[in-house]
């Protein structure tokens, strides 16, 4: 009688303990983190005001190489990569006339995702106010075979034209150095612009690679394995606020036109496959080559046109990247 009367508080203590286990189980398939900075300026420079993060996803303190008012800050994620159940969560808000450079000290990983081929995802979203100046430069990010990637980026720009950013997203299909190109998995990525709610950019990829036409084709990757791509603006003529819209307007064509010329003969490079355009004030630079580097030192000299431009600075290169 007795034991009757026990066994059902038994089963519930077995039931209780088989739910944490489960919990505890799914718990140790998911390594969320998150990160969440707020820049200001103040009398000090552009200060790193907020900094809130859950996991292994961090900044270093900001550097200054170009002075107090451009904050130069890297991102860091110790793994070194996600697998599958990770996911990474960066947001940053720019307050008015703050300045700062973000950039990795390495490359991020999409790691070969385990049989559910449940998704590994990143999430960044920028917001930039009046007079803010952004630049988003983080190294390469490779994309493993078998992997599932999602990564998406959005960027959010005041209405008044008067924030600058300028950035870039390096991404390397499979490794072809090792012999292991990127013949099974998928990629889902995005990038998006906005002007107060309101879209001006968008670019998304949709890649399965059991499907290679895409991969391959000459309206895809053309066989390359590494692409990229560069968005910098809006390049309105705010210097002189008393002409007429159509002559602002004329003025800043005129000078777009110029600056894609200059672009192009800098730029050209007989290894990568390049192409320079404009979209809504924006200079957009897409980019196909074989090596993260050849990317890198295009883009790179790309940003060296552009930055005195866009901002009034010549371009000063992080640190972290002679490392």
């Amino acid at each position: 009688m007795g034991i009757s009367q026990n066994a059902p508080e038994n089963i519930n203590q077995q039931s209780g303990l088989s739910d944490q286990k489960n919990s505890t189980s799914t718990s140790a398939l998911e390594w969320p983190a998150n990160l969440s900075l707020t820049l200001v300026k103040t009398a000090r420079g552009s200060r790193l005001a907020e900094c809130s993060h859950s996991g292994p996803l961090y900044v270093q303190k900001p550097f200054y190489p170009e002075g107090p008012d451009h904050a130069h800050i890297y991102l860091l994620h110790p793994p070194g990569g996600v697998v599958s159940g990770d996911s990474l969560d960066i947001t940053i808000n720019v307050t008015s006339r703050a300045r700062a450079l973000f950039t990795t000290p390495g490359a991020g990983r999409i790691y070969r995702a385990r049989p559910d081929l449940t998704p590994q995802v990143q999430t960044v979203t920028i917001k930039l106010d009046s007079l803010a100046v952004t630049e988003w430069f983080p190294l390469e990010t490779i994309v493993y075979p078998a992997s599932r990637g999602v990564l998406k980026t959005s960027i959010n720009l005041p209405e008044d034209n008067s924030a600058s950013f300028v950035g870039w997203e390096i991404t390397c299909l499979g490794l072809p150095a090792s012999q292991l190109p990127f013949s099974n998995g998928q990629l889902h990525q995005s990038f998006e612009l906005w002007r107060r709610d309101k879209p001006v950019f968008i670019e998304k990829l949709r890649l399965d690679a059991q499907d290679q036409s895409l991969i391959a084709g000459r309206a895809g990757f053309q066989g390359h394995s590494v692409s990229a791509l560069m968005v910098a603006g809006p390049f309105a003529d705010r210097s002189q606020p008393e002409i007429s819209q159509i002559k602002r307007q004329t003025h800043s064509e005129v000078a777009l036109n110029k600056l894609v010329d200059e672009l192009r003969d800098k730029i050209i490079d007989s290894q990568c496959v390049i192409g320079v355009t404009v979209k809504s004030q924006f200079i957009v630079i897409r980019l196909l080559a074989n090596s993260s580097q050849q990317a890198r030192v295009q883009l790179t000299q790309a940003w060296q046109v552009l930055r005195p431009h866009l901002t009034g600075q010549l371009a000063c290169e992080p640190r972290v990247w002679s490392c």
